[in-house]
């Protein structure tokens, strides 16, 4: 999880960094106080997924994920066309980059989850060698 960690928050820094460039330090800070749910969430898994990587830090994990990554052209592929959709949607560019805190989110969500549920899976194999 090393390499995406580095991308999210390389990728965190940008998003802020042009929130406060082109928004302005109270509507950055507005867009980040209205995702708390996503936050909050976020947050609650990281723990959990905290838990599953010390409970199992003496055992040999086995990557159950290894078919499902996806490669950098179709995450970019898939994030232009939310560009697009968001642009019409959200009433041009300013609601268009709004937006990107939220996919910023539910990347780490969905990161998150994926990690959470090998952790799981090995889990359950480590208990039923025991």
């Amino acid at each position: 999880m090393n390499k995406p960690l580095t991308l999210f928050s390389l990728s965190l820094i940008v998003i802020i960094a042009t929130y406060l460039f082109v928004l302005g330090e109270s509507k950055t800070i507005e867009i980040i106080k209205n995702e708390y749910l996503f936050i909050l969430g976020a947050i609650t898994l990281g723990f959990t997924y905290l838990y599953f990587k010390f409970k199992l830090k003496d055992f040999e994990i086995i990557d159950f994920n290894k078919n499902s990554n996806f490669s950098l052209q179709s995450t970019i592929m898939f994030f232009l066309i939310f560009q697009v959709v968001d642009y019409y949607m959200e009433n041009g560019f300013i609601g268009m980059i709004s937006q990107w805190f939220l996919y910023w989110i539910m990347g780490i969500i969905a990161l998150l989850l994926m990690q959470i549920i090998n952790y799981y899976k090995n889990y359950k194999v480590i208990q039923q060698r025991l």
